[in-house]
Order: structure tokens, then sequence, then C-alpha cells
């Protein structure tokens, strides 16, 4: 997958743990682990937005895209 998830470097930056995180946007822990691995194909904009109001961050320091050579029939 071309976009990669740094949300695991925003957190040490942030000296924040993942659960802490979860609870104060009020996800499930399990959820954004899933997210924070790269295991999920989308993101809610509302959760995007829940992570940088309580990280203090932009999008861009989470979401990073990387140049790839796929074609969408190889996914």
């Amino acid at each position: 997958m071309a976009i990669i998830i740094r949300l695991d470097r925003i957190l040490v930056e942030r000296k924040m743990k993942l659960n802490e995180l979860a609870e104060k946007i009020g996800i499930s822990n399990v959820n954004l682990s899933n997210l924070k691995t790269g295991k999920v194909r989308a993101i809610r904009f509302s959760t995007l937005d829940a992570i940088c109001k309580t990280l203090n961050c932009q999008p861009g320091d989470i979401l990073e895209y990387v140049y790839s050579n796929y074609k969408d029939e190889d996914i």
C-alpha cells in the first residue's frame, strides 16, 4: 500500500500510550491498534480529526504517501 501510517511515531513524540489516545477519542483499542499497524484500508475523517485534535498534529504527520509502481489490478 502506498499510504503509510505514522501514528506510532507521533505517539512517542507526544509521550502518549495507544490506550490513552483510544480513551480520549472514544475508539476501541483494537480499532486504533489496527490503524497504527496499517491493517485498515480506510479511516473516517471524524476519527482522523479526533486524533489530530488530541495529538495537536496535522493529518500529514500521521499519514505518509510513498510512491509505488503497482497497478490497481495488482491489489
